[in-house]
């Protein structure tokens, strides 16, 4: 028997959250295949919990504090998932992910490949549009990477669909909590890249999601300085000192004080962008 400890974190997207488990157990998949879902909501007001809770019982719903975001709280839910046993994979999933129904027989399929010691990556598309890739591996030199018939290696990912092999887990670890919101995903990759780990992309698309279009309020000429600020302090924003964290540890400390520095001046002047 193979175990997978799906992890998720979750925020009053209560609709999303159940669509995207009701794709999670629909799976086609082995009957020597055991999914144990654990689920971190982290303050949802809209019943989320409680919805999930009576459609799918089998889910472990961990109460978050309210703010934990995406990476503090995927931290959480692995952290519990390592509490109650060591499992053989763990998927990395978003709730407004939609995994098509072959998914993760296809991750798995991928992992065995390459004999169960590399990360797996599933790319998405957008929900209407087959042909516009949203989330996946990417490359330092071409960015997001388009799906083929064959694995792609990759350098780092979104963290959408993720597959981790326990050897891989042995090798990383977890996702670093230094990253409350964004960056935890980016950074475990080129983390796992440091340490040796390959990374490849899954064949043909395995899931939908949307991207979020709109221009980020923190560099929004439009929008006020005040809530400029606001965006650009929140955890939701650019927060700075984490994105200079994240750029020492992977690119040094001259480009990340450079960007720390320009990122402040387009806060101020966000016109002399386009």
């Amino acid at each position: 028997m193979k175990t997978i400890a799906v992890i998720l974190t979750v925020f009053n997207r209560k609709k999303k959250t159940l669509d995207c488990l009701d794709g999670l157990f629909i799976q086609s998949i082995p009957s020597d295949i055991h999914i144990d879902v654990f689920m971190v909501d982290d303050g949802s007001t809209d019943g989320t919990s409680e919805a999930v809770a009576g459609r799918f019982p089998e889910v472990n719903v961990i109460r978050g504090s309210g703010d934990l975001f995406w990476n503090r709280g995927m931290h959480l839910a692995w952290t519990v998932a390592l509490k109650k046993q060591e499992f053989d994979y763990y998927l990395w999933l978003n709730d407004d992910t939609y995994l098509k129904k072959d998914a993760l027989k296809k991750l798995l399929k991928t992992s065995y490949d390459f004999k169960d010691k590399s990360i797996i990556v599933g790319t998405t598309c957008a929900l209407d549009d087959h042909n516009k890739i949203t989330y996946g591996g990417r490359s330092r030199k071409k960015g997001l990477l388009i799906p083929k018939q064959s694995p792609q290696e990759c350098d780092y990912f979104n963290g959408n669909i993720v597959l981790i092999p326990f050897y891989v887990h042995k090798i990383v670890g977890l996702n670093d909590p230094i990253f409350r919101h964004a960056l935890g995903d980016f950074d475990y990759g080129l983390r796992a890249k440091a340490e040796g780990v390959k990374m490849y992309i899954a064949p043909e698309i395995l899931g939908k999601c949307d991207l979020h279009h709109e221009l980020a309020t923190w560099c929004n000429p439009k929008k006020s300085f005040l809530k400029r600020w606001k965006a650009f302090r929140s955890p939701l924003g650019n927060n700075p000192e984490e994105f200079y964290k994240f750029e020492k540890r992977h690119k040094g400390f001259g480009i990340a004080l450079f960007h720390y520095i320009t990122n402040h001046v387009r806060l101020v002047a966000p016109y002399l962008w386009n």
